[in-house]
């Protein structure tokens, strides 16, 4: 294991309606009974709490890139720019260390729903698998799971349910499996894309779709034939179904190990969001509160005292960088969803 000594500032990790969060460290500070839709200055951090737009109806939280059976991180590619990390001799894995805080925080959430959005594993196996669903045992009866590329590139197909949905109060839920055996890239299917669309059509309440990959974005000026997200082609015509189908409100990836929000403009207000990983820094699970007027994206850092070991130690991947790519913008990690799109004119 590697240690880098360096002093890290304190930082505005989370800011909802009424709430804001503040890391410094291992110590963290929760900020109570604020007003929502306000500007707020404290200490030394200017923010605007989110809006409360209506009654809230439900809540459903996501987490991915859990990675069960993983031993050293900070390796890409088969590159190894340093540092990297591993647990110490006689600790717990640290993949077991993140995922149970993330359970228990996500029970003291109480949510109706948990989407769990793909890479379970670090190697694909089925011990793997089993792994990932013993730690979250505790929410199995309300938890909807989909593989990522770490088990469909080891042709493991566990997981590789095409399409699956989840109805809540105010909102439904389809979740993809954007896995291509084989590969690290992904992709959707026709049928998928039929299947979402009939659903999208027929919705009496906004749709939020849910996936492993992130989406290539249609303005690129790249176009490569092994995109790591979902390929081109397959992005392309995921975008023009949303744009047509104004019930669709979202599409919430993991993949990258970011917080990123982009929007495109043929579908102007959705957010195409990415959620960091579990496993290491920032070590993230999502909230989403969805209200009569709009969902609200709730960013959470896991933090327990043994996951705010871990990550701080792991902040310092990838030649010191890894900690800005990682944590993104305050808008790339709370923000509202609107579900009052109205369709493009065409």
């Amino acid at each position: 294991m590697t240690t880098i000594p360096i002093e890290q500032l304190a930082e505005l990790t989370t800011v909802a309606s009424r709430e804001a969060v503040i890391h410094d460290g291992r110590t963290v500070r929760r900020i109570d009974g604020l007003e929502p839709d306000t500007d707020h200055e404290i200490d030394g951090f200017s923010f605007h709490t989110l809006p409360e737009p209506g009654a809230r109806l439900a809540t459903f939280a996501t987490v991915n890139d859990v990675h069960f059976g993983e031993k050293v991180c900070g390796r890409i590619g088969g590159t190894d720019v340093g540092p990297v990390f591993s647990a110490e001799p006689g600790d717990p894995p640290y993949p077991e260390v993140m995922n149970r805080g993330a359970v228990t925080e996500i029970l003291d959430l109480d949510p109706d729903a948990l989407i769990v959005k793909g890479d379970l594993t670090s190697n694909g196996t089925d011990d793997e698998v089993d792994a990932f669903l013993a730690t979250y045992a505790p929410l199995a009866e309300r938890m909807t799971w989909v593989r990522g590329n770490h088990e469909s590139y080891h042709h493991l197909d566990r997981g590789a349910t095409p399409t699956q949905e989840v109805v809540l109060p105010g909102a439904r839920l389809a979740v993809l499996d954007t896995s291509v055996d084989g590969a690290e890239y992904g992709g959707v299917t026709a049928e998928q894309l039929d299947w979402l669309d009939a659903l999208a059509a027929e919705a009496d309440r906004p749709v939020v779709v849910l996936g492993h990959h992130h989406v290539w974005n249609p303005a690129s000026q790249e176009r490569p034939e092994r995109y790591f997200g979902v390929r081109p082609d397959d992005s392309e015509r995921l975008v023009e179904l949303v744009a047509r189908r104004p019930s669709v409100v979202a599409y919430l990836a993991g993949h990258t190990h970011r917080n990123q929000v982009r929007r495109f403009s043929a579908t102007g207000s959705v957010p195409w969001a990415e959620v960091a990983c579990v496993k290491d820094y920032p070590g993230a699970w999502a909230e989403y509160r969805v209200h009569e007027g709009g969902i609200v994206a709730v960013f959470r850092r896991i933090s327990t005292p043994e996951a705010l070991v871990w990550t701080e130690k792991t902040r310092h991947m990838f030649a010191g960088l890894y900690d800005g790519y990682a944590f993104g913008a305050l808008e790339d990690r709370c923000f509202l969803i609107a579900t009052d799109r109205v369709a493009p004119p065409r």
